[in-house]
């Protein structure tokens, strides 16, 4: 992944602190990173950075990943999210070496909480959390010592472990470390280690009444596991100074002590990268779940159609950085363009249909018309499609009249079918409110496309898709825009994110037309619909639905 803060171009910041690490004496075989997600929601396109971050560094030094679950927090995380986030990877084509869960080391945390209380570095305090944030202070202004700081370690030992077996009912105490209550970095101002939660884990089930913070756990759990270097996203970066104080601390034997170090996260316009938020979305029933097509959870990207590769891509042009910045959302759709033009199967699709009717085609004749599945890939050959007197066009794709600048059908002018014919248009036919019925035209019998007669290399300003009125099939499609009509959304931080939603994100076309050829469509296929754009059989629907994934062009360059 390329990086312009690199001084090496070739080389991302991550992967020169990597190497010199290896040149300075580094034992090559020991490295070993982890992907560390927590599994209270769907993974989103920013955690997709920081898979292909981890998994990529894995690929590139021949090292193990470790895919750990932070399952610090019962009351949010479910076997659900453990799931689709196994799910999400593998579908990105990565593979773990272990997986592990933060839950596997509670006994071992509770050991090492244990030290630091019987070497006075640990104690448990009474106060409720709105009283120790309070005496935390600023960080320009010394914190206020909690009155159960001095306690004895006798004292604290035994209050811990009433806090272990449930002798505490939740907000009555915590375990905090004694580190630094006048640091300027507020992390260090005797941070909580553990709180009480009476509530049922989905793997130690009622085993445990007290959990470890994301802090206590996190570097600690790379230390079980032996992680070399573990990389987390900026925010983390005021948390390094406790990451590093935790491991200097616990009884921990000659062991390799990980590195962290940040990089800046991915923001992308027009979204939120919020996984609570996002849950906010869901449980409001404003979208349709975790993989609605317009989230940037990686379950509704792959639900709308857009393809490993293109995420893979897309995460390989952003690279990684050390300064925030917001990605447009241009960016991704540009990446999803280029993998589906070369891997989708082409068909013809009227989404408005209106009759169109050839005067001079004898009725009582049809033929059968060769078109290229991928214009890209000769490899995926030819299918045919039915043709006769009636057909069905765009609406918008006739005018009465029309200026010099419409290339499309309009009285006394001429375009090509695709795949067909050029005809003219002649007359029309309105019903009772003055809308057109029908559009009557003529053909040039001798213009039939790659025929190769001279009139067949006629050249006409434009060319429209159709389908044959006599032989076709009703489907259903979606168009999504993007969910938030701001750029930066995630800036609002106030609860009433909501409010900048896109209520216009999704029409449905209920009665489109497709060419019969859509009764073979595959779900693991992706499909360009000619002349709209690219799309995806829905995976929640067994009719024929489909979501646009992406238009078949944009402006914007990259």
């Amino acid at each position: 992944m390329n990086n312009s803060d690199s001084t090496n171009s070739n080389e991302n910041f991550l992967e020169q602190i990597i190497k010199n690490d290896l040149d300075n004496g580094f034992d090559n075989t020991k490295l070993r990173f982890r992907f560390p997600p927590e599994p209270n929601g769907y993974l989103h396109i920013g955690h997709a950075k920081s898979i292909c971050l981890n998994f990529g560094l894995g690929k590139l030094f021949s090292a193990p990943v470790n895919l750990r679950f932070d399952d610090t927090n019962p009351e949010k995380e479910n076997i659900e999210y453990i799931n689709s986030i196994k799910e999400d990877i593998k579908w990105l084509g990565f593979n773990w070496d272990l997986e592990c869960y933060a839950s596997d080391y509670f006994d071992k945390l509770y050991d090492w909480a244990i030290h630091l209380i019987k070497t006075d570095k640990a104690y448990v305090d009474f106060q409720d959390q709105e009283t120790i944030s309070k005496q935390r202070g600023i960080p320009t202004v010394p914190g206020e010592k909690s009155p159960y700081r001095e306690r004895s370690v006798n004292e604290n030992l035994d209050n811990f472990q009433k806090m272990k077996f449930g002798k505490y009912n939740p907000g009555d105490c915590v375990l905090r470390a004694k580190i630094d209550m006048g640091s300027p970095n507020m992390h260090m101002r005797d941070p909580v280690l553990y709180r009480i939660m009476n509530t049922s884990h989905h793997r130690t089930k009622g085993e445990w009444k007290i959990y470890p913070t994301y802090d206590w756990a996190h570097g600690q759990s790379d230390f079980i596991e032996q992680v070399s270097h573990s990389f987390c996203t900026l925010e983390f970066e005021v948390h390094r100074e406790l990451y590093d104080w935790f491991l200097e601390n616990i009884d921990q034997k000659n062991k390799l002590i990980p590195k962290q170090r940040e990089f800046a996260r991915l923001n992308l316009s027009y979204t939120i990268m919020s996984k609570r938020k996002l849950g906010e979305l869901v449980d409001s029933g404003l979208v349709e779940g975790w993989d609605d097509p317009r989230m940037p959870t990686i379950s509704g990207l792959r639900r709308r159609g857009i393809p490993p590769q293109a995420i893979l891509n897309f995460c390989e042009k952003v690279g990684v950085a050390k300064r925030e910045n917001i990605i447009d959302y241009a960016l991704l759709d540009f990446c999803t363009r280029e993998v589906l033009n070369k891997i989708s199967y082409r068909l013809m699709v009227v989404f408005d249909p209106v009759e169109l009717i050839i005067t001079n085609y004898d009725e009582n004749k049809s033929e059968v018309l060769l078109a290229e599945n991928n214009p890209e890939d000769e490899k995926y050959g030819n299918r045919e499609v039915s043709f006769s007197k009636n057909l069905l066009i765009e609406r918008e794709d006739f005018k009465e009249e029309a200026n010099r600048k419409f290339f499309r059908l309009a009285l006394g002018k001429e375009v090509r079918l695709k795949n067909a014919y050029i005809i003219k248009g002649e007359s029309i036919e309105k019903d009772n409110k003055g809308n057109i019925k029908k559009i009557f035209c003529s053909y040039d019998p001798k213009s039939k496309s790659g025929s190769g007669s001279p009139e067949s290399l006629r050249k006409v300003k434009g060319t429209i898709h159709w389908v044959d009125k006599n032989n076709y099939e009703k489907i259903s499609i979606d168009i999504y825009d993007r969910l938030f009509k701001i750029e930066s959304p995630d800036e609002n931080k106030s609860d009433d994110f909501k409010a900048q939603l896109n209520k216009n994100s999704l029409k449905t076309f209920e009665n489109a037309c497709g060419e019969s050829n859509i009764n073979n469509v595959e779900f693991d296929n992706y499909y360009q619909f000619q002349r709209k754009g690219y799309f995806k059989l829905d995976s929640r629907n067994s009719n024929k639905k489909f979501n646009r994934t992406v238009t078949l062009r944009d402006n914007t360059k990259f």
